[in-house]
Order: structure tokens, then C-alpha cells, then sequence
């Protein structure tokens, strides 16, 4: 799978990120705000991973999620994580109504977030987006790019047609990753990384 320059910021990003978490784990179990991080990191990750290890990435994003819901259980970023987990999930489901249990799930999830902290409109969007997953669903299992979309993906060639849709598959990509995981980067670190900025490195 390649990476773009900026893929590849964002990976060591969220790779930095998820090992901050679990070292700050071992100090403190018990912190909402780092399980959240670390369950964010963790989606944001399952991106760049083939379809098998994608989902076992979002289980474990899944378990430090619900994890910060038990030290915290009206925490909004998290339940607004797990909101993207479910939705995750139900896009690596080809069968459509299992993938439809994954959006229910996501939809209460993001009710709930939104129930918590009413004027985040990301939050707001994110529900009205739960509408039109079934059909974003269906649309890119019948072209089949999910694969192409982690990492499972042909490898490119010079014929034309193949970079044509290897276009919709990235556009296509943005669609779903564009309001499900990107957004968890803006919610779990923009606002957390300012009392969290790492240390300089040892000269």
C-alpha cells in the first residue's frame, strides 16, 4: 500500500499518539480523556491496515472506548469515537444488514454525543450523516472499493482506466473516512494537544 507524504505524517501522528496513551495507561488507568485518545489513535490507525487487521484495530479501539465510558459515561468524545467505530465496522461488512446493526449502533451513539454537548456540530453532522450510510454503503460494495481503499487494492499500472478508478476509490475513500475517522483527529487532539504538547526532543 502506498502512502502519501501526508497519509504518512498522519500515521506517525496517531502512532505517536497511541503510545502516549498506553504508557499514560500504565500510570493511570482510571483517565477518560487518555482512554479516549487512545481508542481515537487506534481508528485513525485502522486506516492505513488490511480489511482483517482494520477491524481487529477498531475492536481494540471499541474496548478503550467503552472503557473511558465506564470512568465516564456522559464523556462525549467518546461516545461520539465509538459512533465512528460502528460506522467503521458496518462499512468493512459487506452484508447489508449486518452492516445496518453497525449504523443503529452508531446512530445512538452519536444521539447520544450530541444529547451531551448540543452546539458541537460536527456531532450534529455526524448523526445527519447516519442517514445516508445505507446507501454510501451499498454504492461502494457493488464497485468493490473497499479493498481498494485498505491497502487490499490492486496495485497501480499505467493503464488509464485503472487510475480513473483508482480517483473514485480515493474520492470515495474521503467520503467515508472524510466524516466517520478523519473528523476523531479534530475532536480527540486539536483540543487535547494544546495541555499535551510533547516534550522537546534530548539534545
Amino acid at each position: 500500500m502506498e502512502f502519501s507524504q501526508e497519509d504518512f505524517d498522519r500515521l506517525l501522528l496517531f502512532e505517536h499518539a497511541r503510545k502516549t496513551a498506553e504508557s499514560n495507561y500504565a500510570q493511570n488507568p482510571l483517565d477518560a480523556d487518555n482512554l479516549t485518545k487512545w481508542g481515537g489513535a487506534l481508528l485513525e490507525l485502522s486506516q492505513f491496515q488490511n480489511i482483517a487487521d482494520s477491524k481487529n484495530m477498531i475492536n481494540d479501539a471499541i474496548s478503550k472506548l467503552e472503557e473511558a465510558l465506564l470512568v465516564d459515561p456522559v464523556k462525549h468524545e467518546a461516545l461520539w469515537c465509538l459512533g465512528n467505530a460502528q460506522t467503521s465496522q458496518a462499512f468493512l461488512t459487506p452484508d447489508i444488514d449486518e452492516a445496518k446493526v453497525f449504523f443503529d449502533k452508531a446512530r445512538d451513539y452519536f444521539q447520544k454525543a450530541a444529547d451531551e454537548n448540543p452546539s458541537n456540530e460536527l456531532y450534529q453532522k455526524s448523526l445527519e450523516n447516519t442517514d445516508k450510510a445505507t446507501e454510501l454503503h451499498m454504492e461502494i460494495h457493488k464497485h468493490g472499493l473497499v479493498q481498494q481503499t485498505l491497502g487490499g487494492g490492486p496495485s497501480a499500472s499505467s493503464n488509464e482506466k485503472t487510475s480513473k478508478k483508482k480517483k473514485k476509490s480515493s474520492d470515495l475513500k474521503y467520503d467515508i473516512f472524510g466524516w466517520i475517522i478523519l473528523a476523531v483527529g479534530i475532536v480527540a487532539w486539536v483540543g487535547m494537544a494544546k495541555s499535551h504538547v510533547p516534550p522537546p526532543a534530548p539534545r
